[in-house]
């Protein structure tokens, strides 16, 4: 590079070009999720300007810029001109806090120009501030979207990172574009991550009800089950994005987590708020056309995974019971789907049986902690040294789940659903085993994030599946 291109300052855009997410997004969201109540104030702040937005955003909130997803090729482009002599400007519509504290993190920015309670920096306000201070076609410019084409125009040469095929054609129109860096984008097997489709294993339990009063071929009530079931999932990918979304930072601190769609910025959250609330229209939409007591209780489901992202899963001991309560929500709205209430035995199990596999995903989770040297769990109420506990009180609520399948054996009701209970009992080693073992997984450090995942993925746990389904079937028919 001569001496004269050195002498041009490089101008660098912040959101969707030196990070893959947006900080407007990003403060937005964490603004919500600490501050659910003031989400009224969001359109007031707006209707004075995106600039009074952004700074109202900035006083209110920090954002953790070390775990940010930065692109490490233009990072390492950014480096390469630097050490050849060339004074880098970071220029952003974001606000000055976090351009500043961004500049500070990476340690190769000169100079920052960015959003302040007057001024949105943004699209021609930017491009008339970058001519101010190093004159028409006196700097280079690097940027991703349409709002960049004003200042591409006034800029000596273009660097288009990661734009759309019209963003390259506009700038092309406008500027001589010397340099092209582009990005991996989120296709279809990262929505597909997004939306957690896998999870969706965890609604069978709506089928729950219908097994236990045998009328699982009574054709009608099974399409109303299969209805409820696709209702559940919609809903949960719906509530799955939301929970991604609200634990952005968390999730970049946590060694598996900060893979997910949205924590990596693969996907924009601007996206994930739109595609979260068509599922959930969805959803509903689907619930209608079964009874008003299962739209009542998808209801109560939703208000209760919502609690659980925004309250609960940060107060110890009471997101594991959230959790295990939620569950157990699928069943009685299950019930309520095809008219045949679920009963106390089978709610008293599922409560019990979901707590321990609650705590075996917190222990798991503890347990990476602990590994890596950290003492508490990022966005939990939960402590390293908490491990022991969490493993004595997940496996005695384990216990207590096969105590209630057999104090519902030993009961008089067993007799009028199946021709042999006696036979029932065999069900209880099949369930202490299963038991049992997934906390031996777990102590070992050999379970999933997920236990439920792990257990349809695992073939063990399928085959105890099997039997316990083979011995209710020994029970049930006439010899």
């Amino acid at each position: 590079m001569n001496e004269a291109a050195l002498s041009v300052p490089l101008v660098v855009d912040l959101d969707g070009t030196l990070i893959l997410t947006d900080l407007l997004y990003e403060s937005t969201l964490k603004f919500v999720h600490q501050t659910p109540v003031q989400v009224l104030a969001l359109p007031v702040w707006l209707a004075q300007g995106k600039a009074v937005l952004k700074h109202r955003l900035a006083e209110r909130v920090s954002l953790d810029t070390a775990s940010l997803p930065y692109d490490t090729s233009v990072i390492a482009w950014l480096r390469e001109e630097r050490r050849s002599g060339r004074h880098i400007v970071l220029c952003t519509a974001s606000h000055q806090k976090y351009a500043h504290a961004i500049a500070e993190e990476l340690g190769l920015i000169d100079e920052v120009i960015a959003t302040d309670g007057v001024t949105n920096m943004s699209a021609g306000n930017k491009a008339q501030a970058l001519v101010d201070r190093f004159g028409d076609k006196g700097f280079d410019y690097a940027a991703n979207s349409h709002d960049d084409v004003p200042v591409w125009a006034r800029a000596r040469r273009a660097i288009v990172v990661a734009a759309r095929p019209g963003v390259s054609r506009a700038a092309r129109a406008v500027a001589d574009v010397t340099k092209e860096i582009g990005r991996d984008k989120g296709g279809l097997l990262q929505w597909v991550k997004a939306l957690r489709i896998h999870q969706w294993s965890k609604n069978v339990l709506v089928f729950l009800p219908l097994i236990g009063a045998h009328e699982a071929l009574n054709l009608a009530l099974l399409a109303d089950a299969c209805i409820a079931f696709f209702a559940f999932g919609l809903c949960a990918s719906s509530v799955y994005i939301v929970n991604d979304l609200m634990d952005l930072e968390s999730d970049r601190r946590h060694p598996r987590k900060r893979r997910r769609p949205f924590a990596s910025g693969t996907l924009s959250p601007l996206a994930g708020v739109f595609v979260a609330g068509l599922l959930l229209a969805g959803s509903f939409a689907l619930a209608l056309t079964v009874r008003p007591t299962f739209v009542f209780w998808l209801g109560a489901y939703l208000a209760g995974t919502v609690s659980y992202t925004f309250w609960l899963k940060a107060k110890v001991l009471v997101d594991a019971i959230a959790l295990a309560g939620l569950y157990s929500l699928r069943i009685i709205a299950g019930g309520a789907a095809v008219d045949i209430p679920a009963s106390f035995w089978l709610l008293a199990f599922s409560l019990f049986l979901f707590l321990s596999l609650a705590l075996v995903k917190r222990y798991s989770e503890l347990s990476l902690i602990m590994a890596s040297g950290k003492e508490v769990a990022a966005g939990r109420g939960y402590w390293a040294t908490d491990l022991p506990l969490v493993e004595m009180l997940g496996v005695v609520a384990g216990f207590m789940s096969v105590l209630v399948i057999a104090l519902y054996i030993n009961g008089e009701t067993i007799s009028r659903l199946y021709r042999h209970p006696e036979a029932m009992w065999l069900t209880i080693p099949i369930l202490l085993y299963w038991i049992n073992r997934m906390w031996v997984k777990t102590h070992r450090g050999e379970m999933d994030d997920d236990p439920i995942i792990f257990a349809v993925r695992d073939r063990i746990s399928l085959m105890c599946g099997a039997l316990f389904i083979a011995v209710m079937w020994i029970a049930t028919i006439a010899w």
